[in-house]
């Protein structure tokens, strides 16, 4: 899927209270033709591209405040730009994907009108011909439901990069971490959410495109990466039976998930410095999910 083709400017007016966090590695092409659709300012975390990338976008969108980093954080440095945001509310885009016109200054109308709402994940069309992401389709029929103080189906995961946080609530809690890095980083920051009392949901009055670059890892790398992130966040916020069973499925799953076990293995000292498991009701929800529960 090729990526879209570059535009003179920004396609509706500035929406003053929030900041585009957009994290990435070499995909200069790609961020040179996304960065202008932003309808917002940009920080730019540059995960230490070795493609010109930094000096391409300083020449280019001088507007954009760039954060060149030394070694790749992974989503970790999505909570770096944050940082450097100081706004009440974060959106973040991934470097082949970019908020629909106007819909970022409506998505935060809709956090404004619900204050227990932490993160709000917006619709997905994936491409040119604007396919409804699958995803999607799962959170809004999430067995969870809708709060009755929430503008959609309430979630305990998102997709990063169709996600419009609270500051306030993002920093509380972490943010995405140093452990978890890429993919799957989204499920840590979720349940921290959930477990701190704050709500997040499916909103499909707002939309996000999404083309996927070209330069994407290999199907079965991801899906070790996936499992690798799943395996670390287990040990940092479910019990312990709870790990051992996610551990038995990641051997079950095969070459990824046994890949994604062995990869996971360096990292687990950092992610039990961090365990502290969720309360009850965050599992339960888990379980609901997972069609384990009534």
């Amino acid at each position: 899927m090729s990526a879209p083709p570059p535009t003179t400017g920004r396609s509706g007016p500035p929406c003053p209270d929030v900041t585009v966090v957009v994290a990435s590695r070499n995909r200069r092409d790609d961020l040179l033709a996304t960065l202008p659709r932003h309808e917002a300012p940009v920080v730019l975390v540059d995960n230490a591209s070795t493609d010109g990338t930094v000096e391409a976008v300083r020449h280019a969108h001088p507007e954009v405040t760039l954060l060149p980093l030394d070694r790749n954080e992974g989503a970790h440095g999505r909570t770096l730009g944050a940082a450097h945001a100081r706004t009440p509310f974060v959106a973040f885009a991934d470097d082949d994907s970019w908020w629909a016109p106007g819909d970022l200054a409506r998505a935060v109308v809709v956090m404004r009108a619900h204050p227990r709402l932490a993160l709000l994940n917006a619709r997905i069309l994936v491409g040119s011909e604007e396919r409804l992401d699958p995803v999607c389709e799962e959170m809004a029929g999430s067995p969870l439901g809708t709060a009755a103080d929430l503008p959609g189906p309430s979630l305990l995961g998102f997709v990063a990069c169709a996600a419009l946080v609270r500051t306030e609530a993002f920093e509380a809690v972490g943010g995405f971490d140093e452990v978890i890095r890429f993919p799957g980083e989204e499920e840590r920051l979720a349940l921290d959410l959930a477990a701190a009392g704050w709500g997040l949901a499916y909103v499909d009055e707002v939309t996000v495109h999404h083309h996927p670059s070209p330069r994407r890892d290999a199907p079965g790398r991801r899906q070790a990466g996936l499992w690798r992130s799943r395996l670390l966040t287990a040990a940092m916020r479910l019990p312990a039976r709870d790990v051992v069973r996610t551990a038995g499925r990641a051997v079950r799953a095969g070459r990824p998930g046994v890949e994604g076990l062995v990869t996971a293995l360096p990292d687990a000292p950092a992610a039990l410095r961090r365990r502290e498991p969720v309360p009850p009701s965050v599992r339960a929800g888990l379980r609901m999910l997972a069609g384990d529960a009534p």
